[in-house]
């Protein structure tokens, strides 16, 4: 593909700087720089190095994307968004994000595949942006191309990125809205995370949607993004997610962890829009919810 960048001021800019300015990635710089992506103006390749003058246009050109280890699986995707630069999905729970060690052929990255494939798309890899565990469902965005993902990146490090999710928990959750700010640690050789003052900054804010005196039903909204942070945040508070098994909480109703990604808004750094892509509840938590007597209307 190409992408097609003008110097709008009135002043000489040193291309790199005019390059971050339009919010190209340092990744994308070091491609540049290794050749991977041809950038020219007015036909000529030129250096990042030199300066691009008032009015000026300058083009990179990204060469077609394929990973052949990627196995496409032609299973049917619910999209939820989609435009030239954007796929948004509602990811099932049970179903695994990215291939690893021990599956590689059936995740929702090999669907993306399968669905860029069979729409005959020249970038055939998907760029993973906001990643869920293989339990949790709800929005995952992918950017169809490397410059999509690029110019994401920064609202990604800087988790500029409105994220809310719905979660069932255990016990009537007081107060009705806070803030938790506890950092969490990675323990050595296991898949849980604990709580600790030498782990990383962790902050997610949460509202009670719906009470009862065995469960809540809240809305969080995660200002980092560490692993497990809500599922971890809440059962430190003594409020366990429904099925989540690995932080204490109970299966009995419920035989996955009670939290689905609900929403997720961004800046479109393309059209300069706000996006915002809404997943359903789906049917599991639905009927959880009835049957711990939760009302929820979605708005």
């Amino acid at each position: 593909m190409d992408y097609l960048l003008t110097n709008t001021t009135t002043e000489f800019l040193v291309l790199k700087k005019f390059l971050l300015k339009k919010q190209i990635s340092q990744r994308t710089l070091s491609k540049i720089r290794r050749k991977e992506i041809t950038l020219t103006s007015s036909g000529r390749p030129i250096d990042l190095k030199g300066r691009i003058a008032p009015g000026e246009k300058v083009k990179l050109v990204f060469p077609p994307e394929n990973n052949p280890d990627i196995v496409p699986d032609f299973t049917s995707l619910e999209i939820l968004y989609e435009d030239a630069n954007w796929l948004a999905v509602n990811k099932p729970a049970g179903l695994a994000t990215v291939p690893g060690p021990a599956n590689r052929t059936t995740t929702l990255v090999n669907q993306v595949k399968g669905y860029m494939v069979a729409q005959k798309m020249a970038d055939r890899v998907p760029h993973i942006i906001t990643r869920l565990d293989r339990f949790t469902s709800g929005v995952v965005l992918i950017a169809k191309h490397h410059l999509a993902q690029s110019m994401v990146e920064a609202q990604v490090e800087k988790h500029a990125m409105d994220k809310r999710y719905l979660a069932v928990v255990a016990g009537k959750v007081e107060p009705p809205t806070g803030l938790i700010d506890l950092p969490i640690a990675r323990v050595a050789g296991q898949p849980q995370r604990i709580i600790a003052p030498t782990g990383q900054p962790a902050q997610t804010r949460y509202w009670v949607k719906q009470t009862s005196n065995n469960a809540s039903l809240v809305e969080a909204k995660l200002y980092t993004g560490r692993n497990h942070q809500i599922r971890l945040h809440f059962s430190a508070l003594g409020y366990p997610l429904l099925g989540d098994q690995l932080y204490g909480g109970d299966q009995y109703l419920i035989a996955r962890q009670a939290l689905h990604a609900a929403s997720l808004s961004f800046l479109d750094p393309f059209s300069k829009r706000q996006i915002k892509l809404v997943a359903a509840l789906p049917q599991d938590l639905q009927q959880l919810l009835i049957n711990l007597n939760l009302p929820f209307v979605e708005s």
